[in-house]
């Protein structure tokens, strides 16, 4: 059979505007028209801007297989995704897939230019963006959207008066009549025109399962805080937790958040309930806002007297909404103020200590000293005072990780402002506030101080110590002590010196101003200060303590002072010049050794020959008193903006939202220690292991009764009959206080049921 002969038709001469696809075909655009040639022939043209025809057009060339996948996309300048995407919408629905889809929103905008203005002119009255949604007839959203695109940048949910005002388009007179109809309808919607902002509000709904109404309200803003609804339940998850309420009542933190704060505005969740959230989120160990997403909120809110509790994204809202207000130190003054007039007898000593919290962050902060990793790395300092038992007083962040030095005239600064001027203080600290002078400069001002001594100091001869003991907070303290006097500062400051004996032969210094105590007492208080440093290891553990809330920074301050690094860096050259003298002079002195006299028999020809190294010492002593004239000349500290040579800007943390952070956690450990002193009589390892019992009751489940005048709470029995006989007492001792659950008028009544009240299936086989 003969073979048919292909004609090899050779493609003419590309234009120079010509697009080389391959040896088969090339395109080529003709004004506002792109023509494709195979083999010299145009088979196929549409318009440039023609984005489905050009998509077809490399599709077709493909298939047909005038040209590969790669010639294609190296051609036409898209990508293999691209291509496939563009051949898999071919197939599946024709042209019509290769359309492209209109991006943006499907219909015009909600909100014109009109419309943004008025939004602003709301926002700025302080409507929420559910109110402000409701006058507009759009979703709130919506509404936030908008204002994140004209620029507003006002912390959500910040304004403390939400309440609605009429509107010149009736919105108002709208929503009223909503009410009002509701109210009709049977909604329960009573006193609909009362102020939001009552001490005490009584719930519009009457199933405290579906809170509906109430919701509906505070989006109208017509509701600050949802008053809690109760409902007879058993077996409620956490109920135990419940008891905490009368010592969180007492600490006077509801009060003072009112106080303080005001109010979070038209809100469902109000200011009452958010402190009430994060009070029970940290005596139930939900250390963190994340850690809510692994709680039913249906169950947490049964404790609220909510449907439903507070989950991350609101609480961390309203976290933003309380920190914008920049009144944490206020707050947490005010309620130190409270526990001192309530604790007049523990605040006689005072133990301050810093705390370090590492940060992890990208941004560049200050550094701090962090004892248990032994190297600086960022952090902040956070420096706690505490009562004599080891109970938090306040705390006070320092602005620029600070040494306790330096911080201690701050930290009894602010236990003056809480504690008041008349009564005298003594405060208890480690070698990190060794400074003489700064003594001297307290004991001026009415403080006393207890502190170990820094430095060398010549060992007392055993001989000397004497054993002493006496009693103390109930038990008998003995110790073996030398007592004498010692001078600072040229004799201006005279100070007792007590010495304790250790029975491995240690010995260790204190230093006191106390003249009217025992040497007993000054040591036993010295040594009690580890109930700070268990304090520490027991909220670090328990609630997180170093937990940083939050990553926001804020630019540091540039003109703050610190340390010129300059001076480091001199004292560093001088330490070398020193150790290459030192260095130098050995080599002098072996040369002197290593002498033949039968070659230098005179001093003279010694230095003759050895002129080099006496040469390089006179030097080096030159260059040794040229740095210490500069050193004296350099100041001490500079601005922070002349401390690094970069334009890198420096940062540090927020403090607003880790402050109030501490302070629910320091009222909700108060609210624990006022729990174990209730039932210390009654349980004998109440030192050992009371705060584990108190934390397995928060834990416990139980039944609620309500009636109209009370909130019965009937926990579960515990592990074993004498914990439950001890949580028996602390529930007839918290019934006699009569609290009343915040935000409601049912007073709180607590019990334990007993063992044979546990419910059994009596379906359940008995063989096992």
């Amino acid at each position: 059979m003969e073979t048919q002969q292909r004609l090899c038709i050779t493609e003419p001469e590309a234009s120079p505007c010509s697009i080389h696809i391959n040896g088969k075909c090339n395109y080529r655009d003709e004004g506002d028209l792109r023509v494709i040639f195979a083999h010299g022939i145009p088979f196929f043209h549409y318009a440039v801007a023609d984005k489905a025809a050009d998509r077809y057009a490399m599709i077709h060339l493909v298939e047909t297989g005038l040209a590969s996948q790669e010639e294609i996309v190296a051609a036409f300048a898209c990508s293999r995704p691209t291509l496939f995407r563009a051949r898999r919408s071919y197939s599946e629905s024709g042209m019509a897939g290769l359309v492209p889809k209109k991006t943006g929103p499907k219909q015009g905008t909600k909100i014109n230019k009109a419309m943004e203005r008025r939004l602003v002119q709301l926002k700025k009255k302080g409507l929420s963006n559910d109110a402000i949604g409701c006058r507009l007839g759009v979703k709130g959203d919506t509404v936030r959207k908008a204002l994140k695109r004209v620029g507003w940048c006002e912390p959500k949910a910040c304004q403390e008066n939400l309440a609605l005002e009429p509107s010149e388009d009736g919105g108002g007179a709208r929503e009223k009549g909503d009410v009002e109809a509701a109210y009709e309808s049977g909604k329960g919607l009573a006193e609909s025109g009362a102020e939001a902002g009552e001490a005490e509000q009584v719930s519009n709904d009457r199933n405290p399962s579906d809170r509906c109404v109430d919701r509906a309200m505070a989006r109208l803003g017509l509701l600050q805080d949802a008053a809690p609804l109760f409902q007879n339940a058993t077996n409620v998850s956490r109920a135990g937790v419940l008891l905490a309420i009368p010592a969180v009542v007492e600490s006077g933190i509801f009060h003072v958040a009112k106080e303080v704060y005001g109010s979070l505005g038209a809100s469902f969740y109000g200011l009452r309930t958010t402190v009430l959230m994060l009070l029970l989120m940290a005596l139930l160990r939900i250390k963190y806002p994340e850690s809510l997403k692994e709680y039913s909120a249906v169950e947490l809110g049964r404790l609220l007297g909510l449907d439903r509790a507070l989950e991350m994204k609101t609480l961390r809202r309203k976290l933003d909404c309380l920190a914008c207000r920049k009144k944490a130190v206020i707050f947490g003054r005010q309620l130190s103020t409270i526990r001192v007039q309530r604790r007049q007898g523990s605040v006689g000593f005072l133990y301050a200590d810093g705390h370090v919290r590492v940060y992890n962050g990208k941004r560049k902060l200050a550094k701090a000293y962090v004892t248990k990793r032994r190297l600086a790395m960022p952090a902040t300092t956070d420096y706690w005072v505490n009562d004599q038992e080891g109970d938090p007083v306040f705390v006070v962040t320092a602005p620029a990780n600070e040494g306790l030095a330096k911080m201690l005239p701050v930290l009894l600064a602010e236990a003056r402002s809480v504690i008041g001027d008349q009564r005298p203080l003594t405060v208890v600290f480690d070698r990190g506030g060794w400074s003489p002078k700064l003594f001297l400069k307290l004991m001026d001002q009415g403080f006393d101080v207890i502190t170990y001594r820094k430095g060398k100091v010549e060992p007392i001869s055993p001989e000397c110590f004497c054993l002493l003991s006496e009693q103390i907070e109930g038990k008998r303290i003995e110790y073996w002590l030398h007592e004498s006097s010692v001078g600072f500062l040229d004799g201006k400051l005279s100070l007792r010196q007590i010495t304790r004996l250790n029975p491995s032969g240690h010995q260790t210094h204190i230093v006191t101003s106390r003249q009217d105590l025992s040497a007993v007492t000054i040591a036993y208080r010295m040594f009690e200060r580890w109930r700070q440093e268990n304090f520490f290891k027991y909220m670090t553990e328990e609630y997180a303590l170093d937990a940083l809330i939050d990553y926001d920074v804020e630019e540091d301050d540039l003109e703050r002072l610190v340390p010129n690094p300059r001076r480091k860096e001199i004292n560093l050259e001088r330490k070398q010049v020193k150790a290459e003298i030192k260095e130098t002079e050995r080599s002098y002195g072996l040369e002197a050794i290593h002498n033949e006299e039968s070659r230098r028999r005179t001093m003279r020809g010694f230095k003759i020959a050895n002129s080099n190294l006496t040469k390089k010492i006179e030097n080096l002593e030159q260059r040794e008193v040229e740095l210490k004239a500069v050193y004296k000349q350099t100041p001490a500290k500079i601005p922070l903006k002349y401390r690094f040579d970069t334009e890198e800007t420096l940062y540090r943390l927020k403090r607003e939202k880790k402050h109030l952070s501490d302070v629910f956690k320091m009222v909700a450990y108060q609210a624990e220690t006022d729990l174990l002193a209730l039932i210390r009589p009654h349980y004998a390892r109440a030192d050992d292991e009371g705060r584990t019992l108190i934390q397995t009751a928060f834990m416990s489940s139980g039944d609620t009764e309500v009636t109209e005048t009370e909130l019965r709470i009937k926990l579960n029995p515990l592990s074993s009959p004498h914990r439950s006989k001890a949580i028996k007492v602390l529930c007839a001792r918290l019934n006699a206080m009569r609290t009343v659950f915040p935000g409601s008028k049912l007073r709180l009544v607590y019990d334990v049921k007993d063992q044979d009240d546990v419910s059994q299936n009596p379906g359940v086989c008995q063989e096992f």
